[in-house]
């Protein structure tokens, strides 16, 4: 039977309570064995909070001397090993407030004045975020930069470019792997912006309605590095938008590594090959001892389904409840914690299969875009510049791929006198145009392909991500 932070053996909570929990239900309700995971965060708020209480006047200067200095205590215990909280404490809160009492006595009873659990789990989970999220941040700048260097090593490297799948138009390599660029810079956009949103204190809106104790919230909220304070107690203690926000952010960077992950896998076989996989990365089969597997993308492409049901989790389980604080919010931590991890691992680890996993077979490359037909949109093109109408052009152009597939042979490979018979304004530079390296090269629009357009877009981001010693 547990004795609660608050009474003596039959007194879990105050002397309302005449006998403790039922053991099962004890281990049902109890959160400690994953809020544990908040301990530093609840010794930061719990210090910054003692030491408002004492220029408030509301306890002593020399008490709260004596609550900093016992809370320096657990946290040192914690980091020794000695401080080993069980169910009995029910969550982290009431773990290191009984070890406070048991250290100081009567003074550490004096900590939990002028707040409630409620807003001391909704601060300690925020500040654990804010620390993630810087985190995160480092792991999403060190992907890009990842991305990027392979970028400049492939500048004027060729790759086939696809829609639905099939063959569509030639591309510079560096331009593919650009847009994964692009799409980090997005997801780091998306979790500076959240940042800012979960940068507001709830301490000191107490159980839901503020305190009379005389406190000072911006203090605190000062203290622990937060940017203000929430203006309604109600919304303070109840808001978990952001570990919604978190978790969709989360997803969409998911989704970025699993479209990247889905082309690996597909560049990697047999049927492909546009890239070699090094053993740093790959795992075999038990069987087939000529395999080598894409194991890193693989796994990052499941590992979408744990965040993206954590986001889903997260939402219904805020979806119907009252105002203000309710028990299922215990459940947003361990939801949390491992869309964090999850996401950071999967970043991490396609971080080094960029790095060391996997190198570009650039003449199985070459080979693949000198021979298809992704060059045909640059005959409607070239009969374009020579003022034939865009859509006559478009239905000649799939005229002659129609005869070139019934003859089996390529665009390029057609002698100019039959190009001529399918049009008198086909002239013999249309040969050069049709080379994949000038049909790359044409693409000159902003934003595009063309190489001179990727190297300005190189430079750019070389600079903006301290790369700025590259040369493409």
């Amino acid at each position: 039977m547990a004795g609660g932070v608050t009474g003596g053996d039959s007194a879990t909570w105050s002397d309302r309570f005449e006998q403790g929990l039922h053991p099962v239900i004890e281990r049902f309700n109890a959160s400690i064995g994953f809020d544990i995971r908040l301990l530093q965060e609840d010794l930061d708020g719990s210090i910054a909070h003692a030491r408002m209480l004492a220029e408030c006047g509301v306890i002593q200067v020399e008490e709260a001397d004596q609550l900093v200095s016992g809370l320096e205590q657990v946290r040192q215990e914690a980091a020794s090993g000695e401080f080993q909280p069980g169910l009995a404490d029910e969550d982290v809160h009431f773990a290191v407030e009984r070890r406070l009492i048991a250290l100081l006595g009567p003074v550490g009873k004096k900590l939990h004045t002028g707040r409630s659990r409620n807003d001391q789990v909704g601060t300690d989970l925020r500040l654990w975020l804010r620390r993630r999220l810087d985190e995160l941040e480092q792991y999403l700048l060190g992907f890009q930069r990842a991305l990027l260097d392979q970028a400049n090593l492939h500048s004027n490297t060729l790759i086939p470019g696809y829609t639905h799948l099939q063959r569509a138009q030639p591309l510079c390599l560096a331009h593919h792997l650009l847009a994964y660029v692009e799409m980090v810079e997005r997801d780091r956009q998306r979790m500076a912006d959240l940042r800012k949103r979960l940068n507001l204190s709830p301490l000191g809106a107490a159980a839901l309605a503020g305190t009379p104790v005389p406190i000072d919230r911006r203090s605190t909220a000062m203290a622990l590095g937060f940017d203000g304070i929430y203006a309604n107690s109600l919304d303070a203690v109840s808001d978990r938008d952001f570990t919604v926000e978190f978790s969709a952010a989360a997803s969409l960077v998911m989704v970025h590594l699993s479209r990247l992950a889905e082309e690996v896998i597909f560049w990697a076989s047999e049927e492909c090959g546009f890239v070699r996989l090094t053993d740093r990365c790959a795992t075999g089969s038990s069987l087939m001892p000529q395999k080598k597997n894409p194991d890193v993308p693989e796994l990052v492409r499941g590992k979408c389904g744990r965040v993206f049901g954590h986001l889903q989790g997260l939402l219904t389980m805020i979806k119907g409840l009252p105002l203000a604080y309710n028990k299922d919010f215990q459940e947003d931590k361990e939801a949390l914690f491992d869309v964090v991890a999850t996401t950071s691992q999967c970043l991490e680890a396609m971080t080094i299969l960029l790095q060391e996993g996997l190198s570009f077979r650039t003449e199985r490359l070459e080979a693949a875009v000198a021979a298809d037909y992704s060059n045909a949109t640059d005959v409607a093109d070239y009969l374009v510049a020579k003022q034939v109408p865009f859509r006559e052009a478009y239905q000649l152009v799939g005229a002659v791929v129609k005869h070139c597939l019934q003859e089996g042979v390529l665009l390029r490979e057609l002698t100019l006198e039959r190009w001529q018979k399918f049009h008198p304004a086909i002239e013999a530079d249309l040969f050069e145009a049709l080379t994949p390296r000038n049909v790359v090269a044409a693409r000159t629009s902003e934003g595009g392909t063309g190489f001179d357009r990727v190297h300005e877009q190189l430079a750019i981001w070389n600079k903006r991500l301290g790369l700025a010693d590259q040369v493409v």
